[in-house]
């Protein structure tokens, strides 16, 4: 029996208990006069069947999915040769993969040895118990646990208690698993970041105005040490993104503001599933986009100034230089792109400020604009400021339309014109291909992933303290 069969099997058995828990808990209810006279409801008896049922059961299966392969493999390799059992923890793995694959059909025995033939029945073994005595074990624990609970459904039992328990415990469970995925992420990068500065001296890395992180085979070979300043990807990083937010966030929150306070209902009903329809295109799109048909144009509208500028004699226009892969491609492109984060969110902040103070401000005889301006957007200002963000941090993260539209020259520039790359492209290109984990070519991936982190981590929190400054309290 597969795993997901059992799955099945545990769900489908709970709800059997849920209904034997809702049924048990009407059957004693008739002799007392209706349910009215039990401790609890009877949809909390039957949800603490089902979860007696349903916990025990799956808590086995996690244990057992997350512990099975450890225990095997320890007592697997307890009948490994004992010259093999003396080798390094990278040796013993390799050895042990090759008896995996051989167990599991992949390659002979032959070819590994003859001495190796214990190992290898004994892990097929251990694999032909283990599936079987782990779907018939976990059933024995669901219909144990059904009984248990089936039992415990008596008047005077506030199973109510028990259920928001469980479920209080469910919650915090999962948001603990947030936490720690979140310092999990945290110290991975921060660890691989320290082995890099041990390669990398750090002002190098922060002040270092040239990014090629190519390291020479050989010592004797230019360019043996790298260059691994950080200033050219940070400028390309923010440059796109500027070029992004100083298209999405006027469109998107004029479109929030026509949407929520100018539109009518059949307008609004059509226009703004066609924004959010934006969000839902895949990147890769826009940037076949942003490479076949923004860059070209640009690119053709660059050279028809630069010849209009020499045949006027604008030395400036003559002398423009437009390159086909540039960073106000990308950044117009990602501007379309986050569009309906800042709209969308604007727009449901907006409609959710109370209706009391549009009425007050027409009251006080002020406009439909003075009310937006002195009364709608102020109150709404936090919530902007977060979809703000949002696409400000949606933008930075961006990698396969700067790829597509910017290219991956580093090139320490300002000019809109020319190509640039940021930091995702480069995480990415650095990580891709057979490296060296141990290489600073490698390592640069995680201090860029760190650099990232800090500057968003800087974005949020100044833009906590303008939310905190800026905000308006109403009753």
């Amino acid at each position: 029996m597969n795993l997901s069969t059992l799955l099945i099997i545990i769900v489908a058995g709970s709800a059997c208990a849920y209904f034997l828990g809702y049924t048990r808990s009407q059957q004693i209810a008739k002799p007392l006069g209706g349910v009215r006279n039990l401790a609890t409801l009877p949809n909390y008896y039957a949800s603490m069947v089902g979860i007696w049922a349903f916990v025990p059961a799956m808590v086995l299966v996690v244990l057992w999915s997350v512990l099975d392969g450890a225990v095997i493999s320890s007592l697997v390799k307890s009948s490994l040769p004992d010259e093999v059992k003396q080798l390094s923890e990278e040796s013993l793995g390799l050895v042990m993969s090759q008896v995996k694959n051989v167990a599991s059909g992949i390659g002979s025995v032959d070819a590994l040895g003859q001495e190796y033939v214990p190992a290898v029945q004994r892990l097929i073994s251990l694999n032909t118990i283990s599936a079987k005595v782990m779907p018939v074990l976990a059933i024995f624990v669901l219909l144990i646990g059904g009984l248990l609970g089936y039992r415990a459904v008596r008047p005077q039992n506030n199973a109510r208690y028990s259920v928001e328990k469980v479920f209080n415990v469910t919650l915090f469970v999962c948001s603990s698993i947030a936490i720690f995925s979140t310092f999990g992420i945290v110290l991975s990068v921060l660890f691989e970041s320290i082995s890099f500065f041990q390669k990398v001296p750090f002002f190098d890395f922060l002040l270092g105005t040239h990014w090629s992180p190519q390291i020479a085979i050989r010592a004797d070979q230019t360019g043996a040490s790298g260059s691994f300043g950080v200033i050219p990807l940070i400028v390309g990083t923010l440059l796109i993104s500027f070029i992004a937010l100083l298209i999405a966030v006027p469109v998107g929150l004029m479109s929030a503001i026509y949407l929520s306070e100018y539109a009518s209902a059949r307008i609004r009903g059509f226009v703004k599933p066609a924004l959010e329809i934006l969000a839902g295109v895949p990147t890769v799109v826009y940037g076949f986009f942003a490479a076949l048909t923004v860059a070209p144009a640009i690119r053709q509208y660059g050279d028809a100034l630069r010849d209009w500028g020499a045949e006027n004699e604008i030395a400036w226009l003559a002398n423009l230089a437009v390159s086909s892969e540039s960073a106000l491609a990308a950044g117009i492109v990602m501007g379309v792109m986050i569009i309906p984060f800042v709209s969308s969110i604007s727009d449901d902040v907006i409609n959710a400020v109370p209706q009391s103070l549009r009425d007050g401000s027409y009251g006080l005889g002020a406009t439909q604009s003075e009310t937006i301006k002195r009364v709608i957007f102020p109150a709404a200002l936090p919530g902007i400021v977060g979809g703000v963000l949002l696409a400000a941090s949606r933008a930075i993260g961006e990698t396969m339309i700067v790829v597509m539209a910017a290219g991956l020259a580093a090139n320490l520039t300002v000019n809109p014109l020319e190509a640039v790359t940021t930091v995702t492209v480069q995480i990415v290109t650095l990580l891709v291909g057979d490296q060296e984990f141990d290489s600073a070519k490698t390592l640069a991936a995680f201090a860029l992933g760190l650099f990232l982190f800090v500057i968003t981590l800087a974005l949020n929190v100044i833009a906590l303290r303008v939310v905190k400054k800026y905000r308006e309290q109403y009753d």
